[in-house]
This record gives C-alpha cells, sequence and structure tokens, in this order.
C-alpha cells in the first residue's frame, strides 16, 4: 500500500445507546480495503466499542458526543512499512489518569456484584500499540493494529 493510498474518516457519534456500534462499520470497511483480516477487524471492533463505551459512561463529556478518527496507512520503511488502521476515540470530559485506573483482578470480580472494569484491560490486549492521552479538556484513546 502506498501513501497515496492512505485514507482517514471523521465520525461523531453521540452519547446514546448502541451507537457504538456504528463505530465498528468503519472499521470494518477500512479493513477490508487494506486487507486486514477478518480476525484482527473484529480485535478492532471489539476494542473500539470498549473505548466508546468507557467514553460514554466515565467521561461526563458536556456535549454528549464522541468523536472518532480512523486512518489506514503504512509506516515508514525504517520502521518496517508495516500498514495499520489507527483508531483514535476522543470525548471532551473531564479526563482522567491512566496510570490511577486498577488493574481488575479476576477473583474479585467474579464475586463482586459489578463485574465490570475490564475495558482497558482488553483494548491493550486486543491492539498491537495503545496511547491514551487524558487532561482536563478530555481523554483521546490512540489504537492501532498491524496487517
Amino acid at each position: 500500500m502506498s501513501t497515496a493510498d492512505t485514507r482517514e474518516v471523521h465520525l461523531t457519534i453521540p452519547v446514546a445507546p448502541e451507537m457504538e456500534i456504528a463505530a465498528t462499520a468503519q472499521v470494518a470497511a477500512l479493513g477490508e480495503w487494506m486487507e486486514l483480516g477478518r480476525d484482527k477487524i473484529d480485535e478492532v471492533k471489539m476494542a473500539v466499542v470498549e473505548a466508546c463505551i468507557n467514553a460514554f459512561e466515565h467521561s461526563g463529556t458536556p456535549d454528549h458526543r464522541v468523536e472518532l478518527r480512523f486512518r489506514v496507512g503504512t509506516e515508514r520503511p525504517g520502521n518496517g512499512g508495516r500498514a495499520y488502521l489507527e483508531v483514535d476515540v476522543l470525548d471532551n470530559g473531564h479526563g482522567f489518569d491512566p496510570a490511577c485506573v486498577a488493574s481488575p483482578e479476576i477473583g474479585k470480580k467474579l464475586r463482586a456484584p459489578h463485574k465490570r472494569g475490564w475495558g482497558l484491560r482488553i483494548i491493550r490486549s486486543l491492539m498491537d500499540d495503545v496511547r491514551i492521552e487524558s487532561g482536563e479538556r478530555g481523554t483521546m484513546i490512540v489504537m492501532r493494529k498491524y496487517r
């Protein structure tokens, strides 16, 4: 894939039930276009769903929307020249310190009435690279999957 084939899609979704599914359609379309394997497309879709749900539930975004940017590109030859699908999930919420998010412990979660809290761990396990930038003006999760 040459750099002329780079594609970027922007999508804004409201904080509302099931809207994260709209974002997965973009993942599927771009993943198929770049010939990303079906399993990898499904992994990106699941990571995007988790990131959107986290933004919906925890960001406190005053505009009640989440922005997504999808990019298909190729690294420079010095970095391996690998093709990738990258997804940014952004909100305008209050932000958080990723270092302060406790990693869930399976034994405790199985006994607890609240089973949630796995989102960031799931995202990191599904994607090749994950970067989280968060502060007073919101949070951006950047997720990359290589072909």
